[in-house]
Order: C-alpha cells, then sequence, then structure tokens
C-alpha cells in the first residue's frame, strides 16, 4: 500500500510538473499570438519530421519587404535617400551572387499606395528592370469601407502599370494583377478592436480588383495571426464576418474552389534552440531585421515548416518578410549578413547535390504554386511565367501624370 501511494505520488506531482510547464508555454504562447494556432502546429508535428538524406530540396527563397521609405516619421529627403540607397546597393553588392537557375537575388518591394510618391517608384522600376525584383502592392488603411478599398485599389494598379510600368499580367487575357500585403497584419478586418482596417469581405474586394495571392502571413505576435499555419491555401470569403482566411482549403489537395483566394504563408515554428529562460521557445516567423538575420540555422527551420503544394514535394516555399526601408533593416539586407547568407547557400548546394536554391519574386512563388498545383514536372526555370508574366516597363506605358496626383502621407507603421 505504501508502494502504491507512493507511486500515484509521483505520478501526481509529475502530472502537476507537466501541467506548470505546458501552462508556462501557453502562456508564453498567447503573449507572442502563437496560442491561436497551437493546436493546428501541435498536429503538422509529423509534416515537420526530418527529411529523408535522399531527398531533393528545391528551396524557393522569396522576401516580400514590406517597403515603406516613410517609415519611423522620416523626412521626404530622407525617405528618397532609403529608396536611392536600395538601387544603387542591390546590385553591387548581390549582383555578383547566382541561383540553381542563374538568376541573382529577387527583391520583391510592396510598396504602401497611400504614401505614394512617384520617384520612389521611377527609381524601383529601375531596379526591377534589371532584374533584381519586382513592385507589388502594399496597404495601411483604417475604417475603410469596401466601396472606397475598391476606388483604392483600383487607382494604384492603374497608376503602378501607366506611370511606372510595374505590376504583372495575365498570360492569356493580358488582365492586369498584383500581389497583395496587408498594414498592421490586419487583413480582412482581422483585429478583434477593428482598427487598421474595417473592411469584412476585404477578400472579395481584393480578388474583384485583380489580387492573384495575398502575401501577408504569417502575422505572429499579432494577435491577427490565423489560425491556418505553414500552408499555401484558398479562402473564400464571409462578408458578413471578419478573418475570413482563418482556415481555408490547401492548394493542390482539391479543385479550387470558386471565388476565393489564394494566401501563400511564409514559415511559422517554434525554436527550441533559443529558449526564453532556458525553458520557452523562440517563435520563428520568417522575419529579417537588425536582430533577426538570415543564417543557416534559421533556414534549416524555414525548410522545417514544409510550407509546399502536395504534387511537388520537393519543393520547399519559402515566404519571408521585412521592413527594408529603415536603416537598421537595411544594415543586415544591403550588409555582411545577407551577403554571407548567399555565399552560404551557394556553397551548401555544391556541397550537398540534392540541394537546390532558387531565388522568386512574390508573382513567381505565385505562378509556381499554380503549376505545382497542377502537377507540373517540369523545371522551375520554365514554371516561372506560368500564369502571370510582368509588365515590366512595356512599350504600352505611357509615364504619363500619376492617377495618385500628388504624393501622400507616410505609411501608418
Amino acid at each position: 500500500m505504501t508502494i502504491l501511494m507512493g507511486s500515484l505520488t509521483l505520478i501526481l506531482l509529475l502530472l502537476a510538473t507537466l501541467g506548470a510547464v505546458a501552462g508556462i508555454i501557453y502562456a508564453f504562447a498567447s503573449r507572442r499570438g502563437f496560442n491561436r494556432c497551437l493546436v493546428p502546429y501541435i498536429l503538422q508535428t509529423r509534416k515537420r519530421r526530418t527529411r529523408r538524406h535522399s531527398d531533393h530540396i528545391h528551396a524557393l527563397i522569396c522576401i516580400a519587404d514590406h517597403f515603406e521609405p516613410g517609415n519611423e516619421g522620416a523626412s521626404p529627403e530622407i525617405a528618397m535617400d532609403r529608396v536611392r540607397r536600395w538601387v544603387e546597393m542591390y546590385p553591387r553588392l548581390l549582383g555578383q551572387f547566382r541561383d540553381c537557375d542563374g538568376m541573382p537575388p529577387r527583391h520583391s518591394f510592396f510598396y504602401p499606395i497611400e504614401q505614394y510618391n512617384p520617384e520612389h517608384l521611377d527609381l524601383l522600376s529601375e531596379l526591377c528592370c534589371a532584374g533584381f525584383g519586382e513592385v507589388e502592392v502594399h496597404l495601411h488603411h483604417d475604417g475603410d469601407t469596401a466601396e472606397t478599398l475598391r476606388a483604392t485599389l483600383l487607382e494604384a494598379k492603374e497608376s503602378l502599370s501607366r506611370r511606372h510600368g510595374l505590376l504583372p499580367r495575365h498570360k492569356d487575357s493580358g488582365e492586369l494583377a498584383y500581389g497583395f500585403v496587408h498594414g498592421n497584419w490586419a487583413l480582412d478586418n482581422s483585429r478583434s478592436d477593428g482598427r487598421w482596417c474595417g473592411v469584412d469581405n476585404e477578400l472579395d474586394v481584393l480578388r474583384e480588383t485583380g489580387c492573384y495571392a495575398d502575401f501577408t502571413l504569417p502575422s505572429a505576435p499579432s494577435s491577427t495571426q490565423t489560425r491556418k499555419i505553414n500552408s499555401i491555401y484558398y479562402a473564400r470569403d464571409d462578408p458578413h464576418r471578419p478573418r475570413s482566411h482563418d482556415w481555408g482549403i490547401d492548394v493542390g489537395v482539391g479543385p479550387a474552389p470558386p471565388d476565393a483566394l489564394m494566401l501563400i504563408q511564409g514559415p511559422l515554428v517554434l525554436d527550441w534552440r533559443r529558449r526564453k529562460w532556458g525553458l520557452a521557445p523562440r517563435i520563428e516567423n520568417g522575419c529579417l531585421q537588425s536582430n533577426q538575420p538570415p543564417t543557416s540555422e534559421r533556414l534549416d527551420l524555414w525548410l522545417r515548416a514544409r510550407v509546399q503544394v502536395p504534387r511537388r514535394p520537393d519543393w520547399y516555399f519559402i515566404k519571408l518578410h521585412t521592413h527594408g526601408a529603415p536603416e537598421s533593416n537595411q544594415r543586415v539586407l544591403l550588409g555582411d549578413p545577407m551577403i554571407e547568407f548567399h555565399r552560404m547557400l551557394a556553397r551548401r548546394s555544391q556541397e550537398d547535390p540534392r540541394f537546390h536554391f532558387h531565388y522568386v519574386t512574390a508573382r513567381e512563388m505565385f505562378n509556381l504554386a499554380r503549376a505545382a498545383e497542377a502537377g507540373w514536372a517540369g523545371s522551375i526555370s520554365e514554371a516561372r511565367d506560368y500564369e502571370m508574366v510582368w509588365d515590366g516597363h512595356s512599350s504600352t506605358s505611357t509615364r504619363g501624370p500619376s492617377a495618385f496626383g500628388e504624393p501622400r502621407g507616410r505609411a501608418l507603421s
């Protein structure tokens, strides 16, 4: 009897200890915006298994930059200097590198259309025309309506294309399109207080105005983080409630549902190698900034997230995000940390014949997701323009006065 009571006591103490640890981890996850997706994350454990040594990896690397030159209250002069530095330094520092397709590093500039400045975009278009990236649409808005949002997006699309020769088009129809990142992470009015959006049917408005895919997520540690993580999926809008993209249908699992928008998420995993207080794991959310440089160790975590389309299990979609305009982050993105990261990719590819890396823009990542969905058996290089082609300084661009008129105020955040 004494032995039995002692065993029960030990079991109870063990359960209490495990419960306390679980409580600490959950409390930490809650503070970091991870609690909503904790159960889906646990269910993905098997998916994140270590790959077999014989498996080939094609790492598709896209940097979605919430590129806000006016960030941190910058003056017009500082904002312009930030853009010039990118245009001048990017080719000089990173133009020496090539991926497995012979492509240089390619940056996706999601430009905040509410702080439109034609001189910024004229400079960025020159960088893109040289093959170093593409420009897409970023927007901060608050207390908006579906009608005003629709007008803003259509106006932006027209101006970016006609004035600056930017944005992609559907290969077959020639219809103008754009990729999107929502400011303040509040896609589809997903903040609980309703701030920084206001439009419950935003997914429908985006799709109807030509958005081919959204690249906002992950948003952790923001409370706007969805339950669905580490996925490329279709979300259908419920116009009567916010956060319709909380769940969706994985691309490639079945037919694409009608009236749905594709969302391409970046990696969101727990990093147990860097623990807070030696217990709670850090959150790896694919952010590149001054205190989060790209590294080989982070690459392994991005790969382990396995953001994939089932019919091409050798393709790993790695959508990273940053706010690349401020000087503090430029020191990473246009400095030694990024240079070393590109060198590391080249070394890894040379040392491991099963590892391949590809620099892709947001548009190209969408094209590759659609190609994988269709069971594409060809090369990545041939699928970069699978559905969307870049307008890129076409001869039809008039470079006339912008539809936006005069430059407007800086972004909210």
